[in-house]
């Protein structure tokens, strides 16, 4: 019996399904059904290589289609059109990757049933053959679908369904933005899955967004040491194209480094997926202090959520990095800041999560590094978080932002800080979606990220007419004096103070209300007197 002919990229779709979230939970539920003997990790790998497979598939017949529909294409002697279609450069130059036949996703479908070795094959010499046609993917995709672990009939069921999930087709959203979105919830729901072990791939996106709002990486270089599966580059090109369109997403460039070999495959597979470069975070895996991958970058942006608190790191007392001290072995939170600011570009600005130790930590010289750092001028906001945002930890966190030029910057007008530190005390934000997790709300984001836009003027706040005020329990802007008074310690609630009580208009006069009060406890005292007089009334009657 021949295979049965599965729906073409663009051309089939789930029954019912319409949106991409129907897309996204169905996909997950059949997938999850192959989670049988894998590790979570080799699982997480498993799948996201699968999407990805569909994604370049999608998006080569996506741009096969359109070349197909080019009316160039009829001025083509009908011999040669094929040939045509199949010009590596046509697909190339338009960011796309090339595809070779056999592993074009209608292929493998196609032949899933029949393949005499099993799907496992067919999918595993799809991610070899893509490879090879694509430098960028060297190395990158996983070859593990025919391994003696992978249940064979669960994975061809999977294929089927992943066949008629229709990825193109949307309106006008392309096949990237599609399977982006597909990816980022698989990231989300293996981050969920895999609680504490999450941390070294997945920051919350609430987290991500607030740097990103914060910082506004409109254009330059974005650089992240601990990139993890690349979310903070994945949200800074989400930034531009919706503040400045799809035609910008390109004024970015993004450069990273991974210690985690699984994961800088993740973080390969994120970028390409959103059409950022993959190269952005090198040919190989590696330990940023150890083996320093971009020693001579010099970013305008560097957004980093490193490991909180990390003991086993490979310290090196003579670094160049540490001029603001040698950070302690036990612990490298300021080794983090110190290699963070050595890459800052002359107006770069950073924002980094740490543990809230480090905002104020005297142990092992801590106290005197991020002294040095204050009284450099270095410092530019610090953020108290909410507790429950991060799944992978229960350690509480912080935002430090660092910038080196506080300075107007000429045309740009903005606000003089220098010597001037902003706190915000976030703590008290967020909404709970679940009885363990926190997110910042979009209210919330756009409060923190306009406080500090309004401190430092910039044209976004202009554009909003707004003006920065201290506001008590909230944000204060102190002075390096002032800190220098609380022995450099950082914790906003040291500066911001106690939120003052919201006057009602309604509300009762103070001296009417003291006056009430005091009536109410003398007739309770007289009530109660009272009561007494009664009861002991009674017993004795009961003891006559």
């Amino acid at each position: 019996m021949p295979p049965r002919k599965r729906a073409t990229a663009g051309q089939g779709e789930l029954p019912g399904v319409s949106s991409t979230k129907e897309i996204q939970d169905i996909l997950w539920k059949a997938a999850d059904k192959l989670r049988g003997s894998m590790d979570a990790a080799q699982y997480k790998e498993f799948v996201l290589g699968l999407v990805f497979l569909k994604y370049v598939s999608d998006a080569f017949a996506e741009r096969r289609a359109e070349l197909a529909a080019d009316p160039e294409l009829a001025e083509i002697p009908e011999h040669r059109r094929g040939a045509f279609l199949e010009e590596r450069d046509e697909y190339t130059k338009k960011d796309v990757f090339w595809v070779p036949q056999t592993a074009r996703w209608d292929y493998i479908a196609e032949n899933a049933a029949s393949a005499e070795d099993g799907v496992g094959k067919l999918l595993d010499d799809a991610m070899d053959e893509v490879m090879k046609a694509n430098n960028a993917l060297t190395g990158v995709l996983p070859k593990i679908f025919n391994r003696d672990n992978v249940d064979q009939s669960r994975l061809k069921q999977l294929v089927d369904l992943i066949s008629d999930a229709r990825f193109t087709g949307h309106g006008d959203r392309p096949a990237q933005d599609v399977l982006g979105e597909v990816y980022e919830y698989f990231l989300e729901k293996f981050a969920r899955a895999e609680g504490k072990r999450a941390g070294e791939f997945y920051t919350p996106a609430s987290v991500v967004r607030l740097i990103v709002e914060v910082l506004e990486p409109y254009e330059g270089r974005v650089y992240d040491p601990a990139c993890g599966s690349g979310g903070m580059f994945v949200q800074s090109g989400k930034f531009v194209t919706k503040r400045r369109g799809r035609d910008h997403s390109h004024d970015i460039a993004v450069y990273g480094q991974e210690a985690n070999e699984r994961t800088w495959r993740l973080a390969k597979m994120n970028l390409a997926i959103h059409g950022m470069d993959p190269k952005g975070v090198g040919d190989r895996w590696g330990d940023t202090f150890d083996d320093d991958k971009l020693p001579d970058l010099k970013a305008d942006f560097v957004m980093a959520n490193p490991p909180f608190n990390m003991s086993d790191w490979a310290r090196k007392a003579d670094d160049p990095r540490w001029k603001f001290g040698v950070p302690p072995q036990s612990n490298a939170n300021y080794a983090w800041l110190q290699h963070i600011v050595s890459k800052l570009g002359d107006r770069g600005s950073a924002g980094v999560v740490l543990a809230n130790g480090s905002m104020a930590s005297k142990q092992s010289g801590e106290g005197e590094i991020r002294a040095a750092l204050v009284e450099s001028d270095l410092v530019a906001c610090m953020i108290a978080l909410p507790g429950n945002l991060f799944r992978t930890t229960a350690i509480p966190a912080c935002l430090w932002f660092l910038t080196k030029d506080k300075t107007p910057q000429g045309a740009k007008a903005l606000e003089d800080r220098r010597s001037q530190v902003l706190f915000i005390d976030a703590r008290a934000m967020g909404k709970m979606i679940d009885r363990t997790e926190r997110i910042l709300t979009r209210e919330d984001l756009e409060k923190i990220s306009d406080t500090y836009h309004a401190w430092r003027g910039t044209s976004s706040a202009k554009e909003k007419a707004l003006s920065y005020e201290n506001v008590p329990g909230f944000c204060y802007s102190a002075t390096l004096e002032e800190i220098a008074k609380h022995d450099h310690i950082l914790m906003p609630g040291r500066y911001v103070g106690a939120a003052e009580a919201q006057d009602d208009p309604d509300a009762e006069p103070v001296d009417e209300r003291i006056t009430r009060l005091t009536k109410e406890l003398f007739a309770h005292l007289d009530e109660s007197a009272r009561l007494d007089a009664v009861v002991r009334e009674q017993l004795g009657k009961i003891g006559d």
